[in-house]
C-alpha cells in the first residue's frame, strides 16, 4: 500500500485487521477519508484475507444495496430474504456509506440490517463522512440514532488521510511514460 506513514496510516492496526480478529470479535470498521483517499481499496485489503480464512464475504456500494432493496420489496417474501441474506455474511462492506440519504424504507432496513449483524458479523463501513455527520445523513431521529448506536460503539475507525491515491497513481504512471 503506497503512502502508508504519508497517509496517517498505522501498520500495527492494518496488520492486526489481516490478521483477521476483528471477525472472531464481531467488530466493525470504519474506513472514513476525502474521495479517492483509498477507502474501497483498503476495505478490499481486509476483507481479502478474511477470505483466505474462508469467512463468508460481501462487497456492495450503497447504491446498489438501494436497489436490491427496492426490487427485493417487489417479491413476494423478497425483503425478508433480502435481510437474511446481507446478515448471513460473516463480512459485510458497505462502500460509499452514506453517499446518499437514505429515504424511509432504506433507513428501516439498515436497522434491521445492522440490528441483526450486531453482535454476530462484522461489517467495514467505506465513507466520506465523519462519524459527527452520520446522524443527519441517515435523516436524524430513533431510527439514526438506533443505527448509529449498532455500529460505532464497537468499530474500529481509521482515517483514510487527505491523499488522493488516484490522483498520486495518475501522477506516477505519467513520470514512468
Amino acid at each position: 500500500m503506497d503512502l502508508v506513514d504519508q497517509r496517517g496510516l498505522d501498520r500495527s492496526v492494518l496488520a492486526e485487521l489481516g490478521a483477521c480478529g476483528f471477525v472472531t470479535a464481531h467488530r466493525n470498521i470504519v474506513l472514513q477519508g476525502f474521495t479517492g483517499s483509498g477507502k474501497s481499496y483498503l476495505a478490499s485489503a481486509i476483507v481479502s484475507p478474511a477470505c483466505t480464512h474462508r469467512y463468508r464475504a460481501h462487497v456492495v456500494r450503497m447504491p446498489d444495496l438501494a436497489e436490491a432493496w427496492q426490487a427485493a420489496g417487489d417479491r413476494p417474501q423478497g425483503t425478508a430474504k433480502f435481510i437474511k441474506k446481507y446478515t448471513a455474511f460473516t463480512v459485510l462492506v458497505l462502500d460509499e456509506w452514506l453517499l446518499d440519504r437514505p429515504d424511509e424504507s432504506m433507513r428501516a432496513m439498515l436497522l434491521e440490517l445492522m440490528e441483526r449483524r450486531y453482535d454476530t458479523g462484522s461489517t467495514i463501513f467505506a465513507t466520506q463522512y465523519a462519524k459527527k455527520d452520520w446522524h443527519t445523513r441517515l435523516g436524524g431521529g430513533v431510527h439514526a440514532d438506533a443505527i448509529t448506536d449498532r455500529i460505532v460503539h464497537n468499530a474500529t475507525w481509521i482515517n483514510t488521510g487527505e491523499i488522493n491515491m488516484r490522483e498520486h497513481t495518475a501522477h506516477a504512471a505519467q513520470a514512468l511514460s
